[in-house]
């Protein structure tokens, strides 16, 4: 693809689409467009219609959603479903009204059932009811994922579907209220250190299996996908490798340099037992992760330490 295909970057503020531009410029790509929500409100249709017409890029690639951790989503299970669904159809329909030939739409593992077979697979989409707590913000990204299925049968156009596993890099969400696991772990090992090592307690057993991949990653396979044509409508990308929750506390612990101890809170709940993705259809066709996760955490840290000055203190 040209360098100076224009490509707009719905979410380019966020943890993804900001490593999705970053990665896109380090690869000279420079025709990229990007608006903040105050410049064009994506649940405002007319407003998305208008801006599509008068840009015209070549690529749309939709990191845009309200997200949130399972206590948004469940105090605000309409604002989930609804908002999403806006923010996507508004980006999807005005699109393929606007001639866009190329969209990459930007998903969640959430979408496939809850107690789907491991490692999950694309095909086992719809097969079984979700997990009841992001169920409506899942519910969104599965009619994201079939609006862009349907243009590609009917309109035969270069419409496809990346859903990461979980993903943590820069520009990650480190409140300690909202965050999930990793960032965290990451600042609740950083204030136990500056707090004379203080012992870090952790929610559960630490048996639990996660899979992670570091957002860079995932923006190299977005570029992937837009570099290339991908025959399918729907490929889960991910590591294909997951750790227990111990494991990982273990390695942020080493990262961080904390020298005080792990306590276990097994009172408190674990949550699903395992959550990894099959990755193979992403590697048959050319793409797979390059980050280890140690690498990753490392440099996440790294970030973390030079904006930590952004990040409220928090009393442990």
């Amino acid at each position: 693809m040209d360098t100076n295909t224009k490509i707009y970057i719905a979410g380019h503020r966020g943890m993804v689409g900001s490593a999705v531009w970053r990665v896109l410029e380090k690869k000279g790509y420079t025709n990229l467009v990007g608006k903040t929500s105050k410049e064009l409100d994506l649940k405002d249709q007319v407003a998305v219609v208008a801006f599509l017409e008068k840009e015209k890029p070549a690529v749309v690639i939709d990191a845009a959603a309200r997200v949130g951790g399972i206590l948004a989503n469940n105090d605000f299970p309409y604002q989930f479903l609804m908002e999403n669904m806006q923010i996507q159809n508004n980006l999807i329909d005005s699109s393929l009204k606007a001639g866009i030939e190329k969209f990459i739409f930007l998903g969640s593992s959430c979408i496939y059932p809850k107690f789907a077979p491991q490692p999950l697979k694309e095909e086992y989409l719809l097969t079984d009811s979700l997990e009841p707590t992001n169920e409506w913000y899942a519910l969104a990204k599965i009619t994201g994922v079939k609006a862009c299925q349907a243009i590609r049968k009917q309109f035969n156009k270069d419409y496809v579907s990346l859903m990461p596993t979980n993903l943590y890099g820069h520009f990650d969400n480190f409140d300690l209220q909202t965050s999930h696991v990793l960032p965290a772990m990451i600042r609740k090992f950083h204030e136990a250190k500056e707090n004379n090592n203080s012992d870090v307690v952790l929610w559960g057993s630490g048996t639990p299996m996660r899979e992670f991949l570091f957002v860079d990653d995932m923006a190299e396979a977005v570029v992937y996908a837009l570099e290339n044509e991908l025959p399918e409508y729907l490929y889960n990308v991910g590591s294909g490798k997951d750790i227990t929750i111990k494991e990982l506390a273990e390695t942020i612990q080493k990262v961080t340099g904390h020298q005080g101890q792990i306590v276990w809170d097994a009172e408190k709940p674990d949550g699903t037992p395992r959550k990894l993705m099959d990755v193979s259809k992403m590697k048959d066709i050319g793409w797979q992760y390059s980050t280890e996760l140690k690498e990753g955490i490392e440099q996440t840290y790294a970030w973390f330490l030079e904006n930590i000055e952004n990040f409220k203190e928090v009393k442990m």
